[in-house]
C-alpha cells in the first residue's frame, strides 16, 4: 500500500506541496484583508462577497479562454510566472489609498491567472507521481490547501488585529514570494505535453473535447454541482451560527481532512469505487437533518460528518485522469477545478438568496436535498464512467 513517507520522499512532490501550502496561506491571509478594506471602505455587503467569492467566479474565464496554456508551455516555468505575478497582485494591493474598484481588479485579475496556475499544477502533478499515486497525492494535496486555509485565516485573523491591512498584504506577498524559488530549485523542467501553441481557439477545442465526451462530461458535473451545493450551505454558517460559526467552518475543514485522509490512503482503486456513492450521498444527508435548526453543538457534529463526503472526489479526478489523454490533461483538471470553484461561488449567492426568502436553516436543507437529488440522478453514469476508467487504465498496462 502507498505511504505517504513514500510519496514525500520524492523532492518534486515535496516542492509541489510546499509551493501549494505557501501559496494557500499568502491567498487566504489576502483575501480576509481585503474583505476587511472593502468592508470599511463602501461598508457593502454585496462588494465584501465579491472580494471573497468573486475570485471564484473569475476562475472561469481563464478556463474558457487560455487554459490551453496548462499543457503548451513548460510547467515550471509557467508556475515560476503565475507566482511572481500573484506575488506582484499582493504587492500593489499594500498601496493604502488604493480605491475599491481598483482592488477588485486586481484580485479579479489574479484570479485570472491562478486559474492557469492551477491547471498547470494539476497537469504537472500527474507527471511528478505514478498513476497509482495519483489519488494519495491529490489527497495529500488537498489535506494541505484545508490545513492552510485553516492556518492564513486565523493567522490573518490575528495578524489584522495587530497590524493594518497593507502591512497584512505585505507579510502575504512575502509569502507568496517564497513559493516562487521552492518551485524553480525543487522542480526539473519539463517539455510542454503537446505541441500546439496556447489561445482562445486550442482552448475550446480542448473543452469541447472534454464536453463531448460522456464520461468527462457526467464526472465533471458530478465534481462541481452536488459539492458547489454544499459550498452554499457552508457560505451560511454565519447567519446560522453568527459569533459561533468558526466552529462549524473548523468541523467542516476537519471532516474533509479526515475523509481525503482515508480514502487517499487506506482504500485502493476498488475500494474508492465501491465508496464512491455512499461517499457521496454522505456529502449532502447530514444537511437535511439542519431543517429544524439544531443547536450548535449537533450542528458541528452534522457538518463534519457531511464535510468527509468531500473524498467522493478524489476517485472521480482520478477516473477524470484515465479518461483524459497525456496532452489534455493539464487542460483537463485546471478546467474541472476552474468550474468546480465557479460553481461554487455562484451556489453561495445562491444561498443568500435563498436564505432572505426563508429561514437560514431551511435554505441549508433545501440545497441539501438539491445535492442529494443531483447525486442520485448521476449514480449510473458514474457508475459506466467508473468503468471506462478501468478500461483505460488496463489499456494502458
Amino acid at each position: 500500500m502507498l505511504t505517504y513517507r513514500a510519496l514525500f520522499a520524492q523532492p518534486e512532490f515535496r516542492a509541489l506541496w510546499t509551493s501549494t501550502a505557501l501559496s494557500t496561506v499568502a491567498g487566504t491571509m489576502s483575501s480576509l484583508a481585503l474583505a476587511t478594506v472593502v468592508h470599511r471602505q463602501t461598508g457593502s455587503a454585496l462588494l465584501t462577497a465579491i472580494a471573497m467569492f468573486g475570485p471564484s467566479m473569475a476562475q472561469m474565464l481563464g478556463a474558457t479562454t487560455l487554459m490551453s496554456a496548462a499543457d503548451a508551455s513548460p510547467p515550471r516555468r509557467t508556475l515560476a510566472v503565475v507566482g511572481a505575478l500573484t506575488t506582484a497582485s499582493l504587492g500593489l494591493q499594500t498601496i493604502p489609498d488604493l480605491g475599491t474598484t481598483m482592488r477588485l481588479l486586481i484580485v479579479l485579475a489574479a484570479a485570472y491567472v491562478i486559474s492557469i496556475g492551477s491547471g498547470v499544477r494539476w497537469g504537472l502533478l500527474s507527471e511528478v507521481v505514478p498513476p497509482e499515486s495519483f489519488p494519495l497525492a491529490r489527497s495529500t494535496m488537498n489535506v494541505a490547501v484545508g490545513a492552510f486555509q485553516i492556518v492564513g485565516f486565523a493567522g490573518g485573523g490575528l495578524l489584522l488585529s495587530t497590524f493594518t491591512a497593507p502591512q497584512v498584504f505585505v507579510l502575504a506577498a512575502l509569502v507568496s514570494a517564497v513559493a516562487v524559488p521552492v518551485l524553480l530549485f525543487g522542480i526539473a523542467e519539463r517539455p510542454p505535453r503537446r505541441a500546439a501553441r496556447a489561445g482562445l481557439g486550442e482552448t475550446w477545442r480542448g473543452n469541447r473535447r472534454l464536453l463531448a465526451e460522456r464520461h468527462t462530461r457526467t464526472l465533471v458535473l458530478a465534481l462541481c454541482i452536488p459539492n458547489g451545493l454544499i459550498v452554499g450551505c457552508e457560505a451560511l454558517f454565519v447567519p446560522y451560527a453568527e459569533e459561533r460559526a468558526g466552529l462549524l467552518f473548523a468541523a467542516g475543514a476537519l471532516g474533509m481532512m479526515c475523509g481525503d485522509l482515508y480514502v487517499g490512503r487506506f482504500l485502493d482503486a476498488d475500494g474508492r469505487r465501491r465508496t464512491n456513492t455512499a461517499l457521496r450521498l454522505l456529502l449532502a444527508a447530514p444537511f437535511l437533518a439542519f431543517a429544524p435548526a439544531p443547536g450548535i453543538a449537533v450542528a458541528t457534529v452534522l457538518v463534519a460528518v457531511a464535510s468527509a463526503g468531500y473524498a467522493a472526489s478524489l476517485a472521480q479526478q482520478e477516473w477524470l485522469v484515465a479518461l483524459t489523454p497525456p496532452a489534455l490533461r493539464g487542460q483537463v483538471l485546471g478546467a474541472e477545478s476552474s468550474a468546480r470553484m465557479t460553481t461554487q461561488g455562484i451556489c453561495a449567492v445562491m444561498a443568500g438568496a435563498l436564505a432572505d426568502l426563508v429561514s437560514t436553516a431551511s435554505a441549508m436543507a433545501v440545497l441539501g436535498v438539491a445535492s442529494l437529488l443531483v447525486s442520485l440522478a448521476l449514480g449510473r453514469p458514474l457508475i459506466r464512467a467508473a468503468t471506462a476508467a478501468s478500461g483505460a487504465r488496463g489499456a494502458l498496462r
